[in-house]
């Protein structure tokens, strides 16, 4: 007889595993320690103790139970890697430097604690709907309900995504669709990458839309913007857009959908009746449905203001914020510069409409160089410059083909002098080597565009402010279609330029002084859209206040963006930040008090944007916003008009604050509505040929009408949806316990890689090697973490935690069987189970159950309430054999699992589900032999 302990075990038919042959099959019982196994490679006969039986996970579990404290220390990890990323705290427990707000918290968990999760966060601007939805990727990822999302996201905003989960929260999207990116050109980029963030415009196309078909279902599919996603009925008939059967077509093969828009109701029931429909199809009829029974919208609808938003304590989340715009009118000499330039620009639309879409590039140029002259003449001067330059290059170019030498050196000597003015040279060899090369340059761009056809079209993606430096470059260089005589109309336009500082400038500087003659620290952030007007403001601002300091925020990368910001937040830093429109979104700027549009971006909700930069969480100051504006230019007067119209509508409603100011929520609904309803571009194009502004005031007035009317048919419809209450927030408001337990965790399980963890500071800790050197320095603190970059933040989706949480889930079963010493005289037996539940939509739950019993296999839920303290108990000598235990896993445990989930109602008869078992633990009676 075989007295190996495996022996019995091997009967023919059992598979079984060897290292050197791999799997195998057994065909024959054991013979004097060897036994006959068929492998791939054949028939063998191998030692007893080669091999090993390829049991069930159970099996293995249940086999190697041991009392040791190093596997009860194994185990404590393992029952602690699997519980704490379903703590209902693990929102709160977030590594991302941010300022995590109670609402977001409570929202965060409620959505990834619930099933279906199909919602729309309805939640006001500046309410952080991003960090919301960040913060859901994070916890269903600890949770492992998340392995495929799909961001869907407004074409401008796809940097912004990106950045924020990538760099904030440590995500790892990519983005679809660009030159360098995923693509999806020789296979299904769908498929191939898990983690995608991508814009509407790219996936509606019909071709992109049977791909994600084609590609296996996402976990989670979020719409940016979703208001966007729009389907209007005219009589009987509906006709959805492209935006909207994306959204179709993505809700049906995703398990969880998040709509997110501050304006999701553009006045019209029935497209917002359409939008829940993509949520929940059966939630109302129709829209009279909708309308009578609104209270149901809390099913599918999140909507928190910035007057339910609070700090933890309860406090009010904003300060408050003065808007001021301070009018002025333009000096004779820009007066006469300004009248010139909208003739040329009147002209340049003229002949644009008249060339078709043969037009649209010098069309294009026209729109920039209206917006330009906005931000400062400066600006537009240096941009007419530009394009000056480009156009005799290009002159030159063609007279070269056409063999008119004469013509072409002369134009060249024209397009030297214009450079070595432009870039500042020096008259001699050195400044008319560098004219030559930057000539050189400029020619062969030309050139290069003309083979290539690259001067025919403008480009719409230049719309956005955010663009305006590469607006600027591409509208100097879009040269093929010009006015007749544009150069000579250009030189002469440029004569007329007025040599005096501008009218808004020296009331800039003047408003500056005022201001650091009551507090010389004082900082201000200062926004201008245009570089020809950030560099007119540095240069004047350093003249005339030398001892200050000026720092530029551009474009650029998000890091030399902090960069900028850090500078100015120091003490000793800066005092003025000039801002282009690359700091409009992804900085924090509360620490100043004081900002000046000096210009104003043509949709005043890219105003909003602005001002959010200082007035924000974490303002402690009334925010003080100076809108500078020409009042006889015709932006000023479009600017002014709205402003007067918007005033009206908020003394209406009773909407003005104790400043008489319109009201800050009522300002933002009016204009996100607005933006919906009109195109500025359209609006002020065609105001350059309507002086008077006859026909824009009437095409503003009914767009603000339509617009306030939808804000009232909004109000009435939310007024029923549940606003944000503290007491929601209660639960996970302190997080001590849940910090100290997650670091008794790392503490614990980095032991085990010759590592320890020192405390070095109130809150600050240090991950040492072996030989005691720093590997990483990190606090508990959010507020310390987020005021030091040097100082990681400990979290839950920390990638040092992510990495611990991995591995101690990945523990094998033959570690997982304890046998401890216990307090009653009866034995008893505590087992853990992770049960992951999938409902028909692929809806996924993970939990973790504890069962107990004694060994006749009855319940004892005291022993549940033990927990993972129970392996603090000494270790002691297992008193069950292995038929004991299969005994009272088979006919007990399991089956009481079974029943367990039908109660808590997790077992859908429609679904699936699987449980595994993840620690056993033998408690000994007193009766039992003890170490």
């Amino acid at each position: 007889m075989d007295s190996s302990p495996i022996a019995p075990l091997l009967q023919p038919g059992k598979r079984v595993t060897h290292p050197e042959f791999g799997e195998g099959v057994v065909i024959a019982l054991p013979r004097e320690g060897y036994v006959s196994v068929f492998f791939a490679s054949g028939e063998r006969n191998v030692p007893l103790t080669s091999v090993e039986l390829q049991l069930s996970r159970n099996d293995r579990i249940i086999q190697n139970v041991t009392g040791s404290w190093e596997r009860q220390r194994h185990l404590w990890l393992v029952h602690e890697a699997w519980s704490l990323p379903l703590m209902e705290s693990a929102a709160a427990l977030t590594a991302a430097k941010i300022d995590l707000l109670p609402h977001q918290v409570v929202l965060t968990h409620r959505i990834a604690t619930n099933s279906p999760r199909r919602y729309l966060i309805a939640d006001e601007v500046g309410l952080g709907k991003t960090i919301e939805t960040a913060l859901i990727l994070r916890e269903l990822l600890s949770r492992g309900e998340l392995n495929r999302a799909l961001m869907v996201v407004p074409a401008g905003l796809v940097n912004n995504w990106h950045r924020e989960l990538n760099e904030v929260f440590n995500l790892n999207f990519e983005v679809f669709g660009r030159e360098g990116d995923v693509s999806d050109r020789r296979s299904n980029a769908f498929a191939k990458h898990d983690y995608l963030i991508a814009s509407i415009d790219t996936l509606k196309q019909t071709k992109r839309i049977r791909k994600l078909k084609e590609a296996p279902s996402w976990d989670l599919v979020v719409f940016d913007e979703a208001h966007h996603l729009t389907a209007y009925k005219n009589g009987r008939n509906v006709r959805k857009t492209e935006n909207y059967k994306l959204a179709e077509a993505l809700k049906q093969h995703s398990r969880d959908l998040l709509l997110l828009s501050a304006t999701p109701h553009q006045g019209d029931h029935f497209r917002f009746w359409m939008l829940v429909q993509l949520l929940n199809p059966t939630l109302f009829r129709d829209t009279a449905e909708m309308l009578e029974e609104r209270h149901r919208l809390n099913e599918v609808i999140f909507r928190r203001t910035k007057a339910d938003a609070c700090k933890p304590d309860g406090s009010t989340l904003f300060a408050r914020r003065q808007v001021r715009t301070e009018s002025f009118t333009m000096s004779d000499p820009e007066r006469s510069f300004y009248h010139r330039l909208c003739e040329y620009l009147q002209d340049g639309f003229a002949l644009a409409k008249q060339q078709g879409t043969q037009g649209r590039a010098l069309g294009f140029v026209m729109a920039i160089f209206q917006k330009i002259a906005a931000s400062s003449f400066a600006a537009v001067r240096r941009t007419l410059r530009r394009r000056l330059l480009m156009l005799t290059v290009y002159e030159a170019v063609l007279a070269n083909q056409d063999l008119d030498i004469d013509r072409c050196q002369s134009l060249l000597n024209i397009a030297r002098q214009l450079i070595q003015e432009d870039y500042q040279l020096p008259d001699n060899a050195v400044g008319q080597s560098e004219s030559d090369r930057i000539l050189a340059d400029l020619k062969h761009q030309i050139v290069k565009k003309i083979d290539e056809g690259e001067l025919e079209t403008g480009s719409d993606s230049y719309g956005n402010e955010a663009a305006a430096e590469s607006a600027e470059a591409a509208a100097a260089s879009y040269v093929k279609l010009a006015l007749p005589e544009e150069r000579e109309r250009l030189m002469s336009l440029l004569e007329a330029f007025p040599p005096e500082t501008e009218t808004k400038v020296e009331k800039l500087l003047t408003a500056i002084g005022q201001l650091w003659s009551k507090n010389p620290q004082e900082k201000m952030v200062v926004f201008a859209t245009y570089l020809g007007t950030v560099e007119l403001l540095e240069r004047e601002i350093n003249q005339r206040f030398p001892d200050q300091g000026v720092v530029i925020l551009r474009g650029g990368d998000h890091g030399s963006k902090l960069a900028a910001e850090r500078r100015f937040r120091r003490p000793d830093g800066p005092r003025v930040l000039i801002c282009t429109a690359a700091g409009r979104e992804g900085i924090n700027l509360q620490f100043s008090r004081i900002l000046f549009n000096f210009d104003l971006p043509w949709n005043p909700m890219d105003v909003e944007q602005r001002i959010g930069r200082i007035h924000r969480y974490g303002q402690v100051h009334t925010a003080q916003v100076y809108n500078l504006v020409l009042g006889d230019t015709i932006e000023g007067k479009i600017f002014l008009l709205l402003d007067e119209k918007l005033q009206e509508i908020a003394k209406t409603v009773g909407k003005l604050d104790e400043q008489g100011n319109v009201a800050e929520d009522l300002r933002s609904q009016i204009l996100g509505q607005l933006s919906e309803q009109i195109s500025y571009e359209k609006l002020y194009q065609d105001a350059l040929s309507d002086p008077s502004l006859k026909r824009t005031k009437h095409e503003l007035a009914v767009a603000l009408s339509n617009s306030a009317e939808a804000h009232k048919v909004v109000f009435e419809l939310f007024q029923d949806l549940d606003g944000f209450n503290l007491d929601d927030y209660q639960p996970f408001a302190d997080i001590t316990a849940s910090m100290k337990r997650l670091i008794n965790f790392l503490t614990a399980a980095v032991e085990n890689e010759k590592q320890t963890i020192a405390q070095v500071g109130e809150e600050i800790f240090e991950l040492r090697n072996a030989d005691g050197h720093s590997l990483l320095r990190f606090t508990t603190n959010r507020e310390l973490a987020c005021e030091d970059d040097k100082l990681d933040l400990m979290g839950i989706d920390h990638p040092l935690m992510q990495r611990i949480l991995e591995h101690w889930q990945n523990v094998r079963p033959e570690e997982l069987g304890v046998s401890v010493s216990g307090e009653q005289e009866q034995s008893h037996i505590l087992t853990w189970w992770l049960v992951d539940i999938a409902n028909q939509q692929g809806e996924q739950q993970f939990q973790v159950i504890s069962l107990g019993i004694n060994t006749n296999g009855e319940r004892v839920p005291i022993i549940e309430c033990l927990g993972a303290d129970v392996l603090m108990q000494a270790p002691s000598l297992p008193s069950l054999t292995l038929s004991d235990r299969q005994r009272l896993l088979r006919d007990h445990l399991e089956p009481m699992l079974n029943r367990e989930l039908h109660q808590r109602g997790l077992r859908e008869s429609e679904g699936s589900f699987s449980t595994s078992l993840i620690g056993w633990v033998e408690i000994q009676g007193h009766r039992n032999p003890q170490f």
